[in-house]
């Protein structure tokens, strides 16, 4: 029995160039058939790696797939010569057969082992007939399942709206999704990692490591009223920051959202030591800044400390006794040119607002050389605000970096002391009032009148119902209740999701990882090859007689 492999090509054009010039194909004995389909797995891999490296748009995938289906109609019009079928049937030519087999070696058999038998020419005729359509039938079938699994693998942006893994999922057909207003539902496949696992997590922040008992507070996922958040899909967030730089500066919120993300991206992650500190540092709250690089994917998260976003300098000469330093609400942070040539930006402040962090400790507020004792905090935040949304305006290059801002995110003492801290076990059935924050409507006032896009985190509302997820009694430091900052896993494993969705949505998803395209790969080899190699297989029997 004698095999024609069906070789494929690595580019498309040459790929269509053989099938509309398939040339007289040639016999090879099962000797080197592996040999052959090891060609064609190969010349596969190169054919999808440089699909891949090219990424090709959703327009450039229709003219590609038009002009593949031409081609291959084109494989209808091949035409064998009758000089190749005269050479196939020459007696004074006849093939050499295989001699191990039995229907070769025919020893009972006093007839020639030759091909000029009528009934045999009539056989090899209507072969010679059909084979083209046959070859037509098998490179459709092979191209659909390409296509299918171009689709499905190859270019998921454009088959994500189908799975919800990329974008919002709508529930009805009003498309119209407001993220941020919906409710907490159970969901038994949180919490998405363990924080005792991960390195980057703060130890005052791991509650359940810290002795919390129950863990219902660790189920809860939030569902928008019209659509869904897509499922956090690590290896394709891993793909889609490949050689990105995102970059969080806030208050202690931020640093717990920034672990929050790190921890979630490492449950990907094979190889735990490939993922490090840049600088070596613990995670601690006093440090100004932390990085982490994930090696495998050449990108890194860094924190910024940077708890009002504006400068926090010494008292100025001349300035009451009372003062002992101020917020220079017109200068943005020192610190702010290392955020210039992020990737994506994650701002948040909001926390340091207060009184007891201002005014109580001497902190008063300034501009230019004048000190301003009797400006209030909001027109002070409002102020410091569009000294940052004007910073946002000149500097940030927004065609290259997509900058967000993170709303304020509310606590749940029970009282304005801060001493009494009543953690529940489930989420409130009402907010409390506290789902409005005058800090929260001043970003939106204030990134409204940009000029650039700012993408809001509104969190605010949803956050308020999650009394059950703050840290508590449950921190590093038993004796000082916290009702301000969150447990993790928990509720800011929610921000970062909704937090994805968007960055999902503006740079897609990865064309493909790895692991995808070869085993994709490897199943379409494998169906083209085996279908090729056993029509020519049919064919060749029929050379012997019986």
């Amino acid at each position: 029995m004698y095999c024609c492999p069906f070789l494929l090509t690595t580019s498309p054009i040459s790929f269509a160039s053989q099938l509309s010039h398939l040339p007289h194909f040639f016999p090879f004995k099962r000797s080197v058939i592996s040999h052959s389909l090891n060609a064609i797995f190969l010349s596969n891999f190169a054919f999808f790696r440089q699909l891949k490296k090219r990424a090709i748009e959703d327009l450039e995938v229709v003219k590609f797939s038009l002009f593949l289906v031409g081609s291959l109609l084109n494989v209808g019009e091949i035409r064998w010569s009758t000089s190749f079928n005269r050479r196939a049937l020459n007696a004074e030519s006849p093939r050499v057969l295989n001699v191990s087999s039995p229907k070769a070696l025919n020893v009972l058999s006093t007839k020639p082992l030759c091909f000029t038998s009528s009934r045999v020419y009539h056989r090899l005729g209507w072969v010679s007939r059909l084979f083209p359509v046959l070859i037509l039938i098998g490179a459709l079938i092979s191209f659909i399942i390409l296509l299918h699994g171009g689709y499905i693998y190859v270019l998921p942006s454009l088959s994500q709206a189908f799975y919800g893994h990329g974008v919002l999922k709508f529930n009805d057909s009003s498309n119209v999704c407001d993220i941020f207003d919906g409710s907490w539902v159970i969901d038994d496949d949180y919490p998405l990692y363990n924080a005792s696992d991960c390195p980057f997590a703060e130890q005052g922040f791991n509650c359940l490591g810290n002795g919390r008992k129950d863990r219902d507070y660790l189920k809860w996922r939030w569902k928008p009223k019209n659509c869904d958040i897509p499922r956090f899909n690590v290896h394709n967030v891993l793909e889609m920051l490949r050689d990105k730089r995102i970059v969080f500066v806030g208050d202690s919120m931020s640093r717990t959202q920034w672990e929050s993300l790190i921890c979630l991206l490492m449950t990907g992650v094979e190889d735990k030591k490939s993922v490090y500190e840049v600088n070596g540092n613990k995670i601690t709250k006093r440090i100004r800044f932390l990085g982490v690089r994930f090696t495998s994917f050449n990108f890194t998260i860094e924190f910024f400390r940077s708890v009002f976003l504006v400068q926090h300098g010494w008292m100025p000469r001349h300035a009451p006794k009372r003062v002992r330093s101020t917020l220079k609400l017109d200068k943005l942070d020192d610190v702010s040119n290392e955020w210039i040539n992020a990737d994506v930006l994650i701002f948040n402040t909001g926390q340091w607002w207060v009184p007891g962090k201002l005014f109580e400790t001497g902190c008063y507020f300034q501009v230019g050389n004048s000190v301003k004792l009797g400006m209030s905090i909001p027109a002070a935040f409002k102020m410091a605000l569009g000294t940052w949304a004007s910073w946002v305006e000149n500097t940030i290059d927004t065609n290259r970096t997509l900058v967000f801002f993170r709303t304020f995110e509310p606590s749940h003492w029970s009282e304005k002391s801060r001493r009494f801290c009543n953690v529940t076990q489930n989420p409130l059935l009402d907010t409390e009032g506290r789902d409005q924050s005058i800090f929260s409507e001043t970003i939106f006032e204030v990134i409204k009148n940009t000029t650039v896009p700012i993408t809001v985190l509104q969190v605010t509302s949803m956050s308020a119902f999650r009394r059950d997820a703050h840290v508590g009694g449950w921190s590093d430091n038993p004796t000082v209740p916290d009702c301000s900052h969150w447990c993790l896993p928990g509720l800011p494993d929610i921000w970062n999701e909704i937090f994805l969705s968007y960055l999902l949505a503006d740079y897609g998803l990865p064309a493909v990882n790895g692991k995808q395209c070869e085993f994709i790969l490897f199943l379409i080899s494998l169906l083209s090859a085996s279908f090729i190699c056993n029509l020519f297989s049919a064919q060749f029997d029929m050379y012997v007689p019986t």
